[in-house]
């Protein structure tokens, strides 16, 4: 069965994931700063479980989880570690808490870090940041229980063999916690699946098939091909994101996404997949409860793992 995933936040329901920023954390005098970071940390916790609760009462099978869940924890003056922040080790039960009852609810939680995370840079400072970035974001996926840390191919740098070759060769340096988590995604702009799943098929990598990207950035395979051959790149259940564009296909640029999904921008040959669909839609909560109206006569969208 289907299960339609939620990103990162919501439009309406009073579920909030505060953050702060560097510039006034670090006005803050160094006692002060970590218990604003800890204090922050605490009520995104809380947050996460109540998003939890709520994707399980309203048929949302699945919920991606916020980057800055741990807000400035790999800032290079602000960073911490949470174990040593005030209450910490208790606000980590508190993550574990929340996998715990992801698990007893059967919802699905991701995580899909920000785009500067590249694996393909020239740039040695840029690829240590970014592995700095996945550990932290595998760490707490550890705790919750997030299986999938889903990133995009990142730059081509004017030859996209060259920049595959160097985010092959970082896969190697990859945590386990990271490698057991890590997908890689195509993007409306460089990378189309035909570029991305025969890197993904030789490095053992999921491919997150995202349809918009591919309908704004199309190659030769049709959607129903890039299905087939995606699925064939998990070892669990796949992971794929949907959106309709703000304006139209007709529009001057597909690419931002609308508030809410165009039925018939949902894949015919997607509707009686094991898999799970993140909606990626302004609208959040909103979109997904109208999504879920229009896909109603086929009965196949489900909060619950088979």
């Amino acid at each position: 069965m289907l299960r339609l995933g939620l990103c990162c936040k919501f439009a309406e329901e009073p579920i909030k994931f505060p953050v702060t920023t560097a510039l006034y954390a670090m006005k803050l005098k160094p006692a002060q700063r970590r218990a604003r970071l800890a204090g922050l940390c605490r009520e995104n916790a809380a947050a996460l479980a109540a998003a939890i609760n709520y994707c399980a009462a309203n048929g949302i099978g699945s919920f991606r989880v916020n980057s800055q869940v741990l807000p400035l924890k790999t800032h290079p003056r602000a960073g911490y570690d949470l174990a040593a922040l005030p209450g910490g080790p208790e606000i980590i039960k508190d993550f574990k808490n929340c996998g715990a009852l992801a698990r007893k609810l059967k919802v699905r939680l991701t995580f899909h870090p920000d785009q500067f995370i590249l694996l393909s840079s020239e740039k040695a400072g840029v690829t240590e940041s970014s592995i700095k970035e996945l550990d932290y974001q595998a760490q707490v996926a550890g705790w919750i229980g997030a299986d999938v840390i889903n990133i995009h191919g990142g730059g081509a740098y004017g030859d996209k063999a060259a920049a595959l070759a160097r985010a092959g060769a970082v896969l190697e340096k990859l945590s386990p916690a990271v490698r057991a988590r890590l997908a890689l995604e195509n993007d409306d702009r460089i990378y189309s699946p035909a570029d991305l799943l025969p890197f993904c098929r030789a490095h053992k990598v999921p491919f997150v098939y995202d349809v918009h990207h591919h309908r704004c950035l199309p190659d030769a395979l049709s959607v129903e091909e890039v299905t087939r051959q995606a699925l064939k790149t998990w070892d669990r259940e796949p992971l794929f994101h949907l959106s309709s564009p703000r304006d139209g296909w007709g529009g001057a640029d597909p690419r931002p996404h609308h508030d809410y999904i165009d039925p018939g921008d949902f894949p015919a040959c997607w509707r009686r997949l094991d898999a799970t669909i993140e909606v990626e839609a302004k609208a959040k909560e909103l979109a997904i409860a109208r999504l879920r109206k229009d896909l109603a006569a086929y009965k196949e969208i489900s909060c619950s793992e088979k």
